[in-house]
């Protein structure tokens, strides 16, 4: 009877016998807690932070970089005293806009600095959730220090006091201000997108699996897998022997069948045809050879 296939089942499918990933687990062995303890937690998520603070103090710092860098840079909005009033030197005037923009330079280019040291501080583990985290969560407060310090360094916010002091018909720069607050992102997103661009161009790659149905896998004396087994050839089975009684030319004993000879002694010579409707010449006495022969046995 012939091999039963399952319908509608694929000859590369696993068999049943090979392990299911999905399969219980053995005899011994410990499953998984599904309610660790706080110190199992605690020592799960220590070298991440390990690595995340780290990071996150790293943008801190340049932070207050960045507020030193932008209260340099950024253009200042010359305002004048005319009498009881106080107007802008330039009414149509970028310098506002002046600010914002160099906020936003300042931010990408800060961004594009923490992701790359990030990257080659983490290349050799493999990065992480944690590391994006951290350069996210840097960035926008890297980016809130440098405007409130910023705005810290520059001139006074107190318009009415400030031309006062200076007096009538004399100039002051007005107060550093980010008007456009979308500013404070430049710094995380440009820095997640120049991480996510290094880790997919020059990150650690994992070996993939080996197929199923490539056979086990040999380890090398340095500990990972190197290459696949060759298949083990088979093994040469020796045919049975065919059953002497069916095979051909051979009697029940294993010896080769010998015609029995003539009833005349002589050896058997093939008949000669004869043409259709007439019996060929001696058939009457074989005939009677034959029966004698049974009548003696």
């Amino acid at each position: 009877m012939g091999d039963v296939t399952v319908p509608n089942s694929s000859p590369d499918s696993p068999s049943s016998d090979s392990p299911s990933p999905w399969a219980p687990p053995a005899d011994g062995e410990a499953l998984p807690d599904p309610h660790p303890s706080p110190a199992a937690r605690w020592a799960r998520l220590s070298p991440e932070l390990r690595v995340g603070a780290p990071i996150f103090g790293a943008c801190l710092v340049l932070g207050v970089l960045m507020a030193a860098m932008w209260y340099w840079l950024a253009p200042e909005v010359p305002l004048v005293v005319h009498g009881q009033s106080v107007l802008y030197v330039d009414p149509e005037g970028e310098q506002r806009a002046g600010a914002d923009g160099t906020f936003v330079l300042l931010g990408l280019g800060f961004g594009l600095v923490t992701a790359l040291a990030a990257f080659l501080y983490t290349r050799r583990r493999g990065g992480g959730i944690v590391v994006a985290a951290g350069l996210t969560a840097g960035g926008l407060v890297g980016s809130l220090i440098a405007m409130w310090l910023g705005i810290a360094l520059g001139p006074t916010s107190d318009i009415v006091a400030h031309a006062k002091q200076v007096g009538d018909g004399h100039t002051f720069s007005e107060a550093l201000d980010l008007g456009a607050k979308g500013a404070l992102l430049a710094w995380p997103m440009a820095a997640l997108v120049v991480l996510l661009a290094l880790t997919a161009a020059f990150g650690k790659r994992e070996q993939d699996p080996p197929p199923y149905w490539a056979g086990p896998t040999v380890p090398s004396a340095g500990g990972p897998v190197d290459e696949l087994a060759p298949p083990a050839p088979a093994a040469d089975v020796p045919s049975a022997p065919s059953d002497p009684a069916t095979a051909p030319g051979s009697d029940a004993a294993g010896a080769p069948v010998v015609p029995p000879p003539s009833s005349r002694g002589g050896s058997a010579s093939p008949a000669k045809s004869s043409p259709a409707g007439s019996s060929p010449a001696g058939s009457g006495s074989a005939d009677q050879g034959a029966d004698s022969a049974r009548q003696t046995q």
